[in-house]
Protein backbone atom coordinates (compact mmCIF):
# COMPACT_ATOMS: atom_id res chain seq x y z
CA UNK A 1 0.00 0.00 0.00
CA UNK A 2 1.57 3.18 -1.27
CA UNK A 3 1.78 6.22 1.04
CA UNK A 4 -0.50 8.27 -0.97
CA UNK A 5 -3.20 6.01 -0.90
CA UNK A 6 -2.41 5.68 3.06
CA UNK A 7 -2.80 9.56 2.95
CA UNK A 8 -6.57 8.97 0.81
CA UNK A 9 -7.31 6.40 3.55
CA UNK A 10 -6.84 9.15 5.89
CA UNK A 11 -8.41 11.69 4.73
CA UNK A 12 -11.64 9.04 4.27
CA UNK A 13 -11.53 8.68 7.67
CA UNK A 14 -11.56 12.47 8.67
CA UNK A 15 -14.36 12.74 5.76
CA UNK A 16 -16.54 10.27 7.95
CA UNK A 17 -16.26 11.58 11.25
CA UNK A 18 -17.01 15.45 9.61
CA UNK A 19 -19.83 13.70 7.81
CA UNK A 20 -21.29 12.12 11.42
CA UNK A 21 -21.97 15.76 12.62
CA UNK A 22 -24.28 16.73 9.90
CA UNK A 23 -27.24 18.01 10.69
CA UNK A 24 -29.77 15.81 9.37
CA UNK A 25 -27.93 13.41 11.44
CA UNK A 26 -27.56 14.87 14.17
CA UNK A 27 -30.83 15.53 14.66
CA UNK A 28 -32.48 12.13 13.94
CA UNK A 29 -30.23 10.40 16.37
CA UNK A 30 -31.10 13.39 18.99
CA UNK A 31 -34.70 12.29 18.90
CA UNK A 32 -33.54 8.87 20.43
CA UNK A 33 -30.39 9.70 22.38
CA UNK A 34 -33.43 12.35 24.23
CA UNK A 35 -35.41 9.33 25.46
CA UNK A 36 -32.69 7.54 27.35
CA UNK A 37 -31.56 7.89 30.66
CA UNK A 38 -28.75 5.87 30.36
CA UNK A 39 -25.04 7.32 29.00
CA UNK A 40 -24.21 3.71 27.56
CA UNK A 41 -27.19 3.81 25.95
CA UNK A 42 -26.73 6.92 24.09
CA UNK A 43 -23.74 6.43 23.25
CA UNK A 44 -25.26 2.72 21.82
CA UNK A 45 -26.95 4.85 19.53
CA UNK A 46 -24.44 6.42 17.74
CA UNK A 47 -22.54 3.60 16.86
CA UNK A 48 -25.74 1.08 15.75
CA UNK A 49 -26.50 4.58 13.86
CA UNK A 50 -22.82 4.49 12.31
CA UNK A 51 -23.03 0.99 11.95
CA UNK A 52 -26.59 1.11 9.76
CA UNK A 53 -25.08 3.93 7.59
CA UNK A 54 -21.46 2.28 6.86
CA UNK A 55 -22.98 -0.70 5.92
CA UNK A 56 -25.61 0.71 3.64
CA UNK A 57 -22.74 2.59 2.04
CA UNK A 58 -20.49 -0.32 1.61
CA UNK A 59 -23.16 -2.41 -0.06
CA UNK A 60 -24.47 0.15 -2.25
CA UNK A 61 -21.32 1.91 -3.08
CA UNK A 62 -19.71 -1.29 -4.23
CA UNK A 63 -22.71 -2.69 -6.29
CA UNK A 64 -22.67 0.77 -8.32
CA UNK A 65 -18.69 1.08 -8.75
CA UNK A 66 -18.74 -2.92 -9.77
CA UNK A 67 -21.40 -2.04 -12.12
CA UNK A 68 -19.24 1.14 -13.48
CA UNK A 69 -22.56 2.65 -12.79
CA UNK A 70 -23.60 5.94 -11.27
CA UNK A 71 -26.83 7.04 -9.36
CA UNK A 72 -29.18 8.95 -10.83
CA UNK A 73 -29.87 13.16 -10.24
CA UNK A 74 -33.51 11.71 -10.04
CA UNK A 75 -33.07 8.64 -7.81
CA UNK A 76 -30.30 10.56 -5.33
CA UNK A 77 -33.04 13.81 -4.64
CA UNK A 78 -36.28 10.94 -4.00
CA UNK A 79 -33.51 9.61 -0.91
CA UNK A 80 -32.47 12.42 0.25
CA UNK A 81 -37.07 13.45 0.21
CA UNK A 82 -37.28 10.29 2.22
CA UNK A 83 -35.04 11.16 5.09
CA UNK A 84 -37.12 14.43 5.38
CA UNK A 85 -39.76 12.27 5.73
CA UNK A 86 -37.92 10.31 8.11
CA UNK A 87 -37.19 13.16 10.16
CA UNK A 88 -40.66 14.55 10.30
CA UNK A 89 -41.91 11.20 11.51
CA UNK A 90 -39.39 10.73 14.31
CA UNK A 91 -40.36 13.88 15.30
CA UNK A 92 -44.07 13.25 15.41
CA UNK A 93 -43.48 10.15 17.43
CA UNK A 94 -41.49 11.59 19.93
CA UNK A 95 -43.64 14.42 20.61
CA UNK A 96 -46.67 11.88 20.63
CA UNK A 97 -44.23 9.31 23.46
CA UNK A 98 -44.20 12.82 25.06
CA UNK A 99 -47.18 13.23 25.75
CA UNK A 100 -47.46 11.41 28.77
CA UNK A 101 -45.82 13.15 32.17
CA UNK A 102 -42.70 11.60 32.55
CA UNK A 103 -39.74 10.42 29.97
CA UNK A 104 -39.77 6.26 29.17
CA UNK A 105 -37.27 4.74 27.45
CA UNK A 106 -39.71 2.53 24.93
CA UNK A 107 -38.34 -0.43 23.99
CA UNK A 108 -35.69 -2.33 25.27
CA UNK A 109 -31.97 -2.34 24.31
CA UNK A 110 -32.79 -3.91 21.36
CA UNK A 111 -35.42 -1.86 20.30
CA UNK A 112 -33.70 1.29 20.28
CA UNK A 113 -30.47 -0.76 18.82
CA UNK A 114 -32.24 -1.50 15.82
CA UNK A 115 -34.03 1.69 15.33
CA UNK A 116 -30.57 3.13 15.59
CA UNK A 117 -29.53 0.87 12.82
CA UNK A 118 -32.16 1.78 10.58
CA UNK A 119 -32.18 5.44 10.82
CA UNK A 120 -28.42 5.17 10.01
CA UNK A 121 -29.24 2.29 6.92
CA UNK A 122 -31.88 5.16 5.80
CA UNK A 123 -29.26 8.03 5.93
CA UNK A 124 -26.56 5.71 4.21
CA UNK A 125 -28.59 5.11 1.24
CA UNK A 126 -29.78 8.49 0.51
CA UNK A 127 -26.14 9.83 1.00
CA UNK A 128 -24.87 6.68 -1.23
CA UNK A 129 -24.63 8.39 -4.57
CA UNK A 130 -22.83 11.36 -3.22
CA UNK A 131 -20.18 8.64 -1.66
CA UNK A 132 -19.72 6.85 -4.75
CA UNK A 133 -19.01 10.22 -6.46
CA UNK A 134 -16.34 10.85 -3.79
CA UNK A 135 -14.75 7.16 -3.57
CA UNK A 136 -14.29 7.42 -7.67
CA UNK A 137 -12.41 11.09 -7.60
CA UNK A 138 -10.08 9.25 -5.03
CA UNK A 139 -8.99 5.87 -6.28
CA UNK A 140 -8.33 3.73 -9.15
CA UNK A 141 -9.37 0.40 -8.34
CA UNK A 142 -12.38 -1.58 -6.68
CA UNK A 143 -10.06 -2.80 -3.92
CA UNK A 144 -9.42 0.79 -3.48
CA UNK A 145 -12.62 1.81 -3.40
CA UNK A 146 -13.69 -0.86 -0.72
CA UNK A 147 -11.01 0.54 1.16
CA UNK A 148 -11.55 3.91 1.02
CA UNK A 149 -15.51 3.35 1.66
CA UNK A 150 -14.59 1.23 4.49
CA UNK A 151 -12.34 3.61 6.58
CA UNK A 152 -14.56 6.56 5.33
CA UNK A 153 -17.69 3.91 7.45
CA UNK A 154 -15.11 3.93 10.27
CA UNK A 155 -14.61 7.27 10.53
CA UNK A 156 -18.34 7.95 10.13
CA UNK A 157 -18.82 5.58 13.38
CA UNK A 158 -16.14 6.90 15.69
CA UNK A 159 -17.49 10.59 15.10
CA UNK A 160 -20.94 9.65 15.64
CA UNK A 161 -19.90 7.51 18.61
CA UNK A 162 -18.01 10.82 20.00
CA UNK A 163 -20.79 12.96 19.36
CA UNK A 164 -24.00 10.73 20.70
CA UNK A 165 -21.88 10.42 24.36
CA UNK A 166 -21.29 14.12 24.26
CA UNK A 167 -25.19 14.72 23.50
CA UNK A 168 -26.33 12.41 26.31
CA UNK A 169 -24.79 14.03 28.87
CA UNK A 170 -27.44 16.70 29.73
CA UNK A 171 -29.94 14.01 29.02
CA UNK A 172 -28.85 12.21 32.41
CA UNK A 173 -28.12 15.15 34.00
CA UNK A 174 -31.92 16.12 33.29
CA UNK A 175 -33.38 12.39 33.94
CA UNK A 176 -34.32 13.09 37.60
CA UNK A 177 -36.09 15.91 36.90
CA UNK A 178 -39.02 14.87 34.72
CA UNK A 179 -40.94 17.92 33.70
CA UNK A 180 -37.16 19.13 32.36
CA UNK A 181 -36.19 15.98 30.41
CA UNK A 182 -39.77 15.93 28.86
CA UNK A 183 -39.05 19.32 27.83
CA UNK A 184 -36.10 18.58 26.21
CA UNK A 185 -37.22 15.39 24.69
CA UNK A 186 -39.88 17.40 23.16
CA UNK A 187 -37.75 20.23 21.81
CA UNK A 188 -35.42 17.75 19.95
CA UNK A 189 -38.44 15.75 18.42
CA UNK A 190 -39.93 19.63 17.54
CA UNK A 191 -36.72 20.40 15.46
CA UNK A 192 -36.91 16.88 13.88
CA UNK A 193 -40.24 17.69 12.69
CA UNK A 194 -39.45 21.84 11.32
CA UNK A 195 -35.90 20.13 10.01
CA UNK A 196 -37.45 17.89 7.83
CA UNK A 197 -39.88 19.90 6.25
CA UNK A 198 -37.62 22.30 5.25
CA UNK A 199 -35.60 19.59 4.19
CA UNK A 200 -38.14 18.16 1.87
CA UNK A 201 -39.02 21.65 0.40
CA UNK A 202 -35.48 22.26 0.14
CA UNK A 203 -35.12 19.70 -1.99
CA UNK A 204 -38.56 19.91 -3.66
CA UNK A 205 -38.55 23.45 -4.58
Amino acid sequence: MSGSFLSILALGFILGIKHATEPDHIIAVSTIASRTKKLSRSSMTGIFWGLGHSATLLVVGMIVIGLKQQISEQTAAFLEFFVGIMLVYLGVNGVRLSRKQKVHEHGGTKHFHAKSFAIGSIHGLAGSAAMVLLTLTRVNTTMEAFQFILIFGVGTIAGMLLFTTALGLPFIWTASRHSLQSFVAVMASALSMLYGLYYMYSIAF
